[in-house]
Order: C-alpha cells, then structure tokens, then sequence
C-alpha cells in the first residue's frame, strides 16, 4: 500500500528530501533512503510501508519502557519493517535491517480496531523507529483518540522539527532511546549515526513545542558504551532541561545480533550510573532489564518509601492515593494517570 510520504520537500531534477528523521536523505528518482522504507516514485517521496504491520502485539506499557504514564494499562505494539539506525546489537533485526517490504495490510482503522479487540488502552509504535513510518503512525493515532486510546512512541529520538510536529498532532508519550550514553564513538562505530547531537534537539524540540509525556532510556553496553563521563553529561542535560522529575532508566545489554561476543553488562555498572544520575539529582532513576532489583521500584522523592512496588513489567504493591500523592507523606510524585484495571491480567498476547 504504497503512499505519498508529507514529510519530504521536492528538489530539483525530480529530486526529494526526507525529512522524517535528521539523516535528511536526498533522493534522485528511483532511490531508496537509509531506512528501506521511503523512496523517490516519479519524483515524489512514497513510504513503502504504509498499512503493513510486520509485527504486532499486546504487551504492558512498561515493556516500553513507559512507566509514569497510564501504569498497569496494555498497549498494542505495532512495527513495521526498516530502521534510519544500523545497531550491531539490535535485539529486532530481524524486522529494523529487512530491507524488504513485508508485514499484513492492515488499515489504520483495523489497528485501532485490533486494539480494541484486545482490551488495549493504547497503541505503542515500536521494535523499529516509528519516525520513519510517521505517517502511518499519524492516521493510527488520530483515530486511536477518537477511539479514547493514547498513543505511545518508542524512538531513538533522531528526528528533525517536522517530525517533532507530526508527534503533536497525536502522541501522548514518548521514551527517548538513547545507547551508550550518546558517546560520540559509540554511536558513530556502533549505530552507524555520525553524532548523536539531533537526539539533544529533539528532545528540546518535544519539550517546547508538544504536551507530550517522556522518559528516558539508555542503553548500557559494557566496554564500548558505558562511560560514567558521558553518563554524568547526559544526566546533567536531562536535569538543566527537564528538572529533578524526569525519569531516566539505565537498561541492561544483552548480546544479540551481531554482538553475541558481548557479555551482558553488569549489574554494579547499572549501579554505577544509577548512583550518577540521583547525585546529578534526578528523583526517578530505574534499572531495567534486572527483574528484582530494588531499583526497579519508585521511591518517594521525599519519604524515600517504595510508592509503586514493581518485578519485571508487574506491579505488585500501589501506595498513591486517586490523586498520585505519596500515602505515607502526601507527596505529589509526576506520574500521569491512576492504576490501570488491567494491572493484574495478562497482558501479553501475540496478535501477528
């Protein structure tokens, strides 16, 4: 279901200009961009993969990871094929690196519908970077609102202010994905992203120009991408421009793809950066990936009390009162909706 692209500007000589992510690709007629899926057709930019959803399921937002926003709510998890990143560890590749159109037609109408079916309370865009299939995501989320379903990005955050624009007229939430603590090294040997610096200003972008919910992942990769410098710098960033509030999860590498030499990353690395982050003086720091960790939790910002008891993606233990304030303190804690009636029931289901 090939579609007219709108994030593109048209150039000279039937040439185009993607601008749906900050590689900014520039198309003669006939060529493909980075991502396999948007490509110059007679002079205009067509995403290839409108309405084809090579993956789907439900899953608990906090799988995200999404976890001050709607908390205990199920999501249904869209991708299509294609990625503007080249992860050597990408735990997805056999859906980010297929360079070849695949998946079943679906509507936009019909992922809303599926949601439905499944009891989900919104749809998260994932697996690939949902930026490069914005469009698609767009016409899903309007819907979805229509519908009272939010929507949720999972996004390596390289995109430009037109994307950023796009996200406005549907997103609710958004994690921001960054690896190896957007070491310049790292993300030019190991992405394949020349500098990481468009990540910082879409990030700004987001905060000036939309109403929409982030969190913060980082990606730890022992040796290659855990540096506590640009740990600390990271950190810094999100506390000069967010405040104390944002929350920030340190998630655990595991080998995959073309990384299997790696070992997974320690755990008292995660620590290390845990302990940056809250000295930097971020309120809301996570580790991930670790089920049963004591970090997992959320602590009070002021009692320091476990508010929202967490294993894995599950809650187990819910101490806010109906409007999120610490019930041992009276704390305001930033999270955005009541506990989902879904908390307790499955919520992974396989759909496609």
């Amino acid at each position: 279901m090939n579609k007219e692209a709108i994030l593109y500007e048209k150039l000279s000589n039937k040439k185009v200009r993607c601008t749906a992510c900050a590689r900014y690709c520039e198309m003669s007629e006939g060529q493909i961009g980075l991502c396999g899926i948007r490509g110059n057709e007679n002079g205009k930019l067509d995403l290839f993969v409108y309405g084809k959803v090579i993956a789907g399921h439900v899953d608990p937002i906090e799988k995200k990871p999404v976890i001050h926003y709607n908390p205990g709510s199920k999501v249904f998890s869209i991708a299509t094929t294609g990625c503007n990143w080249l992860c050597r560890y990408c735990q997805n590749f056999d859906i980010s690196q297929r360079r070849k159109v695949e998946g079943v037609d679906m509507t936009p109408e019909q992922v809303v519908q599926t949601a439905l079916d499944n009891g989900a309370d919104g749809i998260a865009y994932t697996y690939n970077e949902p930026s490069i299939f914005i469009e698609f995501a767009r016409d899903c989320g309007v819907i979805a609102h229509q519908k009272n379903l939010y929507n949720v990005f999972v996004s390596n955050g390289y995109d430009t202010p037109e994307s950023v624009n796009m996200m406005g007229e549907f997103l609710d939430s958004i994690t921001i994905d960054f690896k190896g603590n957007a070491e310049p090294n790292f993300t030019k040997k190991i992405i394949g992203v020349p500098d990481p610096q468009p990540i910082f200003d879409t990030l700004l972008e987001i905060r000036d120009k939309t109403n929409i919910h982030v969190e913060i992942t980082d990606l730890i990769i022992p040796k290659i991408g855990d540096s506590l410098e640009y740990a600390e710098k990271l950190c810094k960033f999100i506390y000069d421009q967010f405040g104390p509030e944002m929350p920030i999860h340190f998630l655990r590498f595991h080998p995959d793809y073309k990384m299997m030499e790696f070992d997974s990353t320690p755990v008292k690395t995660l620590e290390k950066h845990y302990e940056i982050a809250k000295k930097v003086g971020l309120e809301y720091v996570y580790i991930g990936n670790v089920p049963g960790h004591p970090f997992e939790h959320t602590y009070c910002s002021k009692c320091n009390n476990i508010v929202v008891k967490r294993y894995g993606f599950d809650i187990e233990g819910w101490n806010l009162d109906e409007k999120n304030k610490c019930q041992f303190c009276g704390n305001q804690v930033p999270i955005i909706g009541n506990l989902s009636k879904n908390y307790k029931k499955n919520r992974f289901h396989f759909v496609h």
